[in-house]
């Protein structure tokens, strides 16, 4: 099993119940892998930032937030990906090789308690600036999903967003702002912290499942589609389980004085 993980290698062979660690000190005697991480540097007031906005959210009912991101999935997958666990003796796969991983397609999804909300594609070519981000919205979030909600649901949802650009904008503060989210309806989000919000968790589900053991993709529809299935098969009860991390969450971000967490 080329590019497969430790425990994936493990359970086709139907071994189950064995540490990590003893699966890896097996495996460096017949494979290798390499693997890298990445994250924005840290520095004082990045965490003063994260500490308050901790300690501002730390009795919030966490079921009524919903939690958005956009994801950009490429052709090939993402730097990196394409290593893994090979076997002495084994042919090491060979990988298309295309400038900037073939291109990508750009997707939106939120998550709220035990919902996915999502995911929506952004149209190919279209650049994310305040006028398209909030016309994007309309189109999908507000028109396909959120005017479904009821009067009390929205009276009580909490909408987060990163501090992109297009997302943090007087422009799109103040449309947001016109569709009823807005003041506390509308979570402020500290610096450089995408260890704070659950649905990069549900990325990297995402990401694992459709670049599985090194798989590219010929075309933009198709990697799409298979970001569908991939979320489609990501049940209600997994979705709740990285809402309700919250509280850790905050906990960890105090305990560490606004340092990172692990995810």
């Amino acid at each position: 099993m080329p590019l497969a993980t430790s425990l994936a290698i493990f359970q086709s062979c139907n071994i189950t119940g064995v540490p990590k660690s003893t699966r890896c000190a097996i495996l460096r005697d017949m494979a290798k892998v390499r693997k890298a991480e990445r994250r924005p540097p840290l520095n004082k007031t990045h965490k003063l930032k994260r500490q308050d906005w901790a300690k501002k959210y730390l009795k919030t009912d966490f079921s009524k937030v919903l939690w958005t991101d956009e994801m950009r999935v490429s052709l090939d997958g993402p730097d990196g990906w394409a290593r893994g666990w090979i076997g002495k003796g084994q042919r090491v796969p060979v990988r298309l090789r295309r400038q900037q991983g073939g291109g990508g397609v750009l997707v939106w999804a939120g998550i709220i308690e035990d919902e996915l909300v999502g995911p929506f594609r952004v149209e190919d070519g279209v650049k994310l600036n305040s006028q398209s981000y909030c016309q994007f919205l309309e189109d999908t979030f507000f028109k396909q999903w959120y005017r479904k909600k009821s009067a009390s649901f929205k009276k009580n949802m909490i909408f987060m967003q990163d501090n992109a650009p297009s997302h943090a904008s007087k422009y799109s503060t103040a449309w947001l702002a016109r569709k009823g989210i807005k003041e506390e309806k509308l979570m402020t989000w500290p610096p450089c912290s995408p260890d704070l919000n659950p649905i990069e968790n549900l990325w990297s589900i995402i990401k694992c499942e459709i670049y599985k053991e090194g798989k590219q993709y010929t075309s933009l529809n198709s990697v799409w589609e298979a970001v569908v299935a991939a979320a489609r098969n990501v049940d209600g009860e997994h979705i709740k389980t990285l809402t309700e991390s919250m509280d850790g969450r905050l906990l960890s971000v105090l305990a560490k004085k606004g340092g990172y967490i692990g995810r």
